[in-house]
């Protein structure tokens, strides 16, 4: 199979069979590799595979020897470079590749065949399928994140780190912007906007590995973060510290324990929606009281570095968590009316958009 060392993708696109898009970055080759590699031989009957890989140097050769014969091992294309990097391995995948269908997953997703298989059904019918992820094994703090999983599933709906997208779907919304944290928002907001169908699956259970303990920890404030893209959700998070601080103040034990088997209740909901039992332990359910404290206090320092100019990811900072879906939709209105005067194509359009406070930050494609 091919592989491109720089610049730009010099691969033969795959073509007929599903796309698998794996974007990553290792600064390690080693740690991992080979159970990384014995998953993507398994994927590889079913998909083909297109690792998009920017790690450094030795670290991108040691893979490709790995990878060779199992994926296509190609570099990101530096024309697509932005702050979130998996947007731009994302890109650099998809306009490598012919297939239609393409699922794209983080380096820690780990789909079964029946998985796989169901996914790529309902991509046969809609543009985007968001599926629900799980962790599997189950440390401490992964059961903790979990109690995350729970809330928004109570609430509407959980972001996984791996959905399924139709080729055509991506390229006639033009793009997504690279420039923002909560990228996987960010895509489903801009296909929605560009008149996408979308299939929300929290049935669809999708095995995750769990992270080691000093990046779970590291996630905390960036997960806050993202919130930022949701302002009711933000406002509430940010009033549970001084709900709890002013509770504690007036002596109100009964208050706090209100909360606590309020906020166990409404896990306990998400757990058992849509068969969630199934994968979920009840133990994730009585963790959601720590889980909304640590949130609600994450939430005011992911204010303070919102303040200060936006979050570090990556090695970069990035300000903004994404986009609102009324900036995308009128976005994409200017876009279509552009193209009906002639002044774009009306599909595959990539250099359209333009961020009104920051002209140059959105990156252009095709």
């Amino acid at each position: 199979m091919g592989t491109a060392r720089a610049g730009g993708p010099s691969l033969d696109p795959p073509v007929g069979r599903p796309c698998y898009l794996l974007p990553l970055r290792w600064q390690d080759g080693q740690h991992g590799l080979g159970e990384l590699t014995g998953y993507l031989r398994q994927i590889a009957r079913h998909c083909d595979v297109v690792l998009v890989d920017g790690s450094p140097e030795p670290v991108f050769a040691r893979h490709d020897r790995a990878w060779d014969g199992v994926a296509w091992h190609i570099r990101p294309d530096q024309a697509l470079a932005s702050r979130n990097g998996k947007v731009s391995g994302v890109m650099t995948g998809i306009q490598s590749i012919a297939a239609e269908r393409v699922v794209i997953a983080d380096d820690d997703v780990r789909y079964d065949e029946q998985a796989l298989s169901r996914i790529l059904t309902l991509l046969d019918r809609c543009d985007l399928v968001i599926p629900q992820n799980y962790f599997d094994p189950l440390p401490w703090h992964a059961a903790w994140d979990s109690a995350r999983s729970l809330v928004n599933r109570a609430l509407g709906t959980d972001y996984p780190g791996t959905v399924a997208v139709r080729r055509q779907a991506f390229l006639a919304a033009g793009c997504y912007d690279g420039d923002v944290l909560f990228e996987n928002l960010e895509l489903m907001r801009t296909l929605q906007a560009a008149g996408a169908r979308i299939s929300l699956a929290p049935d669809l259970f999708v095995r995750r590995l769990p992270p080691g303990t000093r990046q779970f920890l590291g996630q905390r404030i960036r997960q806050a973060y993202d919130s930022l893209a949701q302002p009711p959700r933000l406002a509430a998070e940010l009033a549970l510290l001084p709900a709890a601080l002013l509770a504690a103040r007036s002596r109100g034990s009964w208050v706090l324990a209100t909360a606590v088997t309020a906020a166990v209740a409404m896990a306990e909901t998400g757990r058992r929606r849509h068969g969630g039992t199934a994968v979920f332990p009840g133990v994730a359910a009585l963790l959601a009281p720590a889980w909304l404290a640590e949130r609600g206090a994450c939430s005011w320092l992911a204010m303070a570095l919102r303040l200060r100019g936006g979050i570090r990811y990556g090695g970069r900072r990035i300000t903004r968590a994404a986009h609102s879906a009324k900036v995308l939709q009128r976005e994409h209105c200017r876009r279509t009316a552009a193209a009906l005067r002639g002044e774009c194509p009306p599909a595959e359009v990539a250099g359209a958009y333009r961020s009104a406070s920051r002209p140059d930050s959105w990156s252009s494609f095709c």
